[in-house]
Order: structure tokens, then sequence, then C-alpha cells
């Protein structure tokens, strides 16, 4: 692809696809082609902009910009899952051939306030382009009739070049790890986000037929919610150091109350019913030091005497959420602890002997040192907890555990490791086998030895289990949600029962920022896909400056989901209505 000095976001923002083509075509030699040729355009599409955009079913490419199938005769900003510029949102226009014509000549008297700035004045060249997209429309010149922009085909990322602005909802993702840039490919990069206050002019964007709305607001820090048996929900609030109890109003669409059930705990996250949430006798809470239970009757809005201590004590410093769940039988406890580093880097060295006897003890790819017990999801049993035993090791920080309803197989969701460029490591959701071995320190994604710690581990390279889903590098995902119902006044589309929600926290350490949004994990027959499709997007301000930063979700019993985002200290309510 020829390069040119526009920013991508110019582009993307307004008139991604015409605005690639004006750009190559305005850059080529080869654009002065004779009359309205469509096979001339094609030809010059295929050269110059096939890397970027599709235009026929087919076409291999398309990674970074929208398809181009449909895009004539079609309403201007109506390319789902793209966020367009007001100007072009309010243009009205449809992109015939003359309104095409005029735009690509003066894009900018066409359409006031628009940044898509390169013009195409070379006739020749403009008529090729428009004709092209026409017949790949599958219209003729003289056809004005508009196509449905919710019905045109999003094109699916499969890798990881693009950044937040391709981002919307219906936006197809399948990470390759196996084409990924190798490791250093890209600098290592600091990219915090800056957070603000909600722009009057931002709103979440959602596929067509669902709303979200402000569900709770002024609370610090909420993460893991927990739904009771009476409709109650329960919410740990990290930055505040307790757990509140969040009571609907008459119409289940807000919380009406807010009761804190408990307060001055050390940075609480996982939140889980024993020995089941319909029958209920206690509340477990995990704090990053320990886990602790307390008495517990459906309707309370306190704790009912004294806590009850289950695990006294966990690795601190370093990843601080602890999440917990238990197997459906009840008869398990599980934990889950990151690391306390990046790689392990001040981890000593082991002889083949000290680790097949460390890992006799411990289990497969168990680290030592400061990372003992880390890295892990730990398992205890759930009616006598002793000590906890490592159940599958070289899970890097395991932020979330989730016990799919389907199948009974426990999931984890990980957040992987930094500094070996923007593209590395993936983050992922995976079922987590016993005794299974994930990589962390040493490989990532299979047998794929990190660098940094090569040739340290040769007798593992075998033994890694690859995860099940892979994320965009960097986007810091936090949680999953099966989700389940098939009935209820908000309840979505029947399509979605077995699939699952992610929440993507954000990136801070990729150059173009990633994440900040609530996507779909598909699922067939109760197996990943291996695909997952942005739901919720639109955190991120033109500017690259940050509103929300999604945490977790839980299901309700009407179908509606709600979404924690302790950027913006809110809880959101997503629901939906036949549109």
């Amino acid at each position: 692809m020829l390069k040119s000095n526009v920013k991508s976001m110019d582009y993307l923002r307004i008139f991604p696809a015409l605005a690639m083509v004006s750009t190559c075509l305005s850059l080529s030699s080869a654009a002065a082609a004779v009359g309205a040729d469509a096979a001339a355009g094609k030809a010059l599409f295929q050269q110059q902009c096939l890397v970027c955009h599709t235009a026929e079913a087919g076409d291999a490419g398309g990674e970074q910009g929208p398809s181009l199938a449909g895009v004539y005769a079609r309403r201007a900003a109506g390319v789902r899952g793209f966020a367009y510029s007001s100007a072009l949102r309010d243009s009205n226009l449809i992109w015939d051939a003359a309104t095409l014509d005029r735009f690509l000549r003066f894009p900018t008297s066409v359409v006031p306030g628009s940044t898509m700035v390169i013009a195409l004045p070379n006739d020749a060249a403009r008529g090729n382009v428009i004709a092209y997209l026409q017949s790949a429309s599958g219209l003729r010149a003289a056809s004005g009739a508009a196509s449905d922009a919710a019905t045109a085909p999003v094109p699916p990322v499969s890798r990881q070049t693009a950044d937040w602005r391709n981002d919307g909802p219906g936006r197809e993702h399948r990470i390759d790890v196996n084409s990924l840039p190798a490791p250093f490919a890209t600098p290592s990069a600091r990219n915090g986000p800056t957070l603000i206050a909600r722009p009057a002019n931002a709103a979440p964007a959602l596929p067509r037929g669902f709303r979200i709305d402000t569900f709770a607001a002024a609370l610090a820090g909420p993460r893991k919610m927990l739904l009771a048996a009476n409709g109650d929900i329960f919410v740990s609030e990290t930055f505040g150091g307790r757990v509140s109890v969040l009571h609907r109003n008459a119409a289940g669409t807000a919380a009406a109350r807010v009761d804190v059930y408990l307060q001055g705990l050390k940075q609480p996250f996982g939140l889980a019913f024993y020995p089941d949430a319909e029958h209920p006798k206690w509340l477990y809470v995990a704090e990053t030091h320990r886990v602790m239970r307390y008495a517990y009757q459906v309707g309370d809005v306190k704790a009912r005497g004294e806590a009850q201590l289950v695990v006294p004590e966990l690795p601190q410093g370093g990843h601080f959420t602890r999440d917990i769940a238990f197997s459906p039988d009840g008869s398990r406890l599980f934990v889950s602890v990151g690391s306390a580093s990046n790689v392990a880097e001040s981890m000593s060295k082991k002889g083949p002997d000290a680790i097949k006897s460390w890992e006799g003890a411990r289990g497969l790819g168990a680290a030592w040192d400061q990372e003992t017990d880390r890295a892990a999801v730990l398992v205890l049993d759930a009616a006598a907890p002793a000590r906890a035993k490592i159940y599958a090791a070289g899970l890097r920080n395991c932020v979330s555990l989730t016990v799919q309803p389907a199948t009974g197989a426990l999931w984890c969701t990980t957040n992987e490791r930094d500094a070996l460029g923007d593209d590395l490591v993936p983050d992922y959701s995976t079922r987590v086998q016993p005794g299974g071995f994930y990589g962390w320190p040493w490989y990532y994604f299979g047998p794929h030895e990190d660098p940094r710690l090569k040739g340290e581990r040769p007798d593992l390279r075998v033994k890694v289990l690859a995860p099940d889903i892979a994320y965009q590098s960097h986007s810091a995902a936090l949680n999953l949600t099966f989700y389940q119902a098939s009935s209820g006044k908000a309840a979505f589309p029947a399509d979605f029962v077995g699939d699952a929600f992610a929440a993507f926290h954000g990136s801070w350490n990729r150059s173009l920022r990633t994440g900040y949004k609530l996507v779909r994990v598909r699922m067939k027959n109760d197996m990943p896909t291996g695909e997952y499709v942005d739901f919720v997007t639109g955190f991120i301000a033109d500017d690259g400056n940050v509103w929300g930063r999604p945490v977790a979700t839980v299901e309700l019993d009407d179908g509606s989901l709600l979404l924690s985002d302790d950027g913006s200290n809110v809880i959101y309510r997503i629901s939906y209505a036949s549109p």
C-alpha cells in the first residue's frame, strides 16, 4: 500500500473506503485510465487497495478497512462498525454516481467539517473508481436504490494491525497466533489512557435493537457482580474496599437503593454463593490476600455473624485480583492467583533434578521463588479446605474464573505478558484442564518460546496447552460470562444463547490503543469457534482519551446484562427489544 501523509483516523472515521481509494489513486501513475472503465478501476483497486479493503466475495485482504461490497447507493455514514463524524452523519447523502463524483472531487466542500481532505481531481480515475464500485455492488450506473446499511457485511479482523478506530458493533476478530509478528518486531510502548469525564456527545455503540442505560452510579471501582435469588446484585467495589448490594426498582431497570454489605476489605474482587445461588448458606469473598466467607440468607443486606477464614493466606503483591468459583457439584473451590512479575525476571535457575522434584510436589510447569503458587489456578476441598494445591499452572494472570453452565467446564480469562511488542502476547480465555500447563513464563500459545527465557525449559515445549480464544494483544481481558436466557422481557435474540461475553479493560502498553469494549465470544455446540465480535464500543473519545473501562458482566433474570465500568464508576444495563 502506498503511503500518504493523511492520518488513518481521517479516512477511517469519515469515509474510510473512498478515502483510501482516493489516496491510492491520487498517488498512482496508473490512475489515468480512460473513460468510466470498471475493469480499469478494479485493476487499480486490487493493485493498490485490496490489502485494506474488499469489494467482492472471495477477495483476499481487507484486514484494516471496511468492506466496499454494496457501498454504492448506500447512505453516507451507514456502514456498521465505524465512528463517523457528525458532519457526515448529518449530511443525508446517498452515494450514487453524481454524489460520489462531487465528494471525491471536493470532499470538504460537499461535506463541510469533513476531515477527509484528499481530493481525486483526475476525472478518468474518479470515473473508473465509481464504475467499479457500481459493478461490485451489483448495480448498473442508472441505479439509485439505497441498500440497508445494517445488513452490510463487516470483514473480519484476522490480525492485530487495526486499532480502536476500526472497532464497532458487529466487527469480527480472529487472531491467528502463528501469523503474528515475531517478538520485538515493534518496540514496547507505554501508552496509558487519560481518563476523562464522559464527553457530552459520547455514547456507547451497540448492535441494532439493543440499548444501554445507567443502572447504578457513584460506585467506588465496581468490578465483579453476583446475582442473588431475590434479584439483588452484589458488587465488589475494589477501590472502595467494600461489597455492596444493589436493589432494583419496580421495573428492574435501575438500582433503587444501595446497601453496604461489607467494608474495610483489602482489594475485594471475586464473589460466590455456596453451596449454590438458589439455596445459599454462605457468601464467599476473595480479597487480595485471603478468602473469607459470611453466613448468608437471601435478602440479607449486612453480614450475618462473624466472618470465617477459608483461605488464610494468598500470595500478595504483583497482580492483585483474586477470583473464586465452585465446581458444579460444589465439592471444589477454585482460586485464581496472578504472577508477581511480567516474565519471572528474578526467578532463580534450577537444574533438571531440582525441577523434577519441585514439579513432583507442585505440578507441571509450577513456578518457584516469589512466584510460588502464582500464575496458577489453585484448588481446595470446599467442605474442608486445607492447603491449596495447584490445579493448573502457566496462566500469567487469570483475572476471572467462569464455570460454563452447559458443560461444567472451568474457564479462565487471562492477561498475558508484556514487552514483546504491540502484537504479542494475545490475551485469552480458555478451558482449564486439571494438571494443565499454559506456558508462562517460558512459552506462550503452545510451543512459542519467549526469547527472554530461551533454552531454559526445552522439556516443556511439547507439553504446553494452547488456549481456546486469542484476543488482541494488550486488550486486558478481565471477565467472561456465558449467556443463558431464552426468555424474559429484555432477553437477547435466541442465537446469543450459549455464547459468551468478554469485557476488555483496555491497553496501556500498545502504541495503537485497543480494548475498552465488550465483545461476544462465539460458540458452536458449546465449543469456541475462535472468533469474537465487537458488541459494545465507544468508550474512547475521538482524541484517544478514555471515559469508560469495562470490567465484568452478569446476566439478570429478565435476560438483560449488567456491565461494570470502573473508569466511570457506573454499572450499565444492556437490554434488547426487537427493532
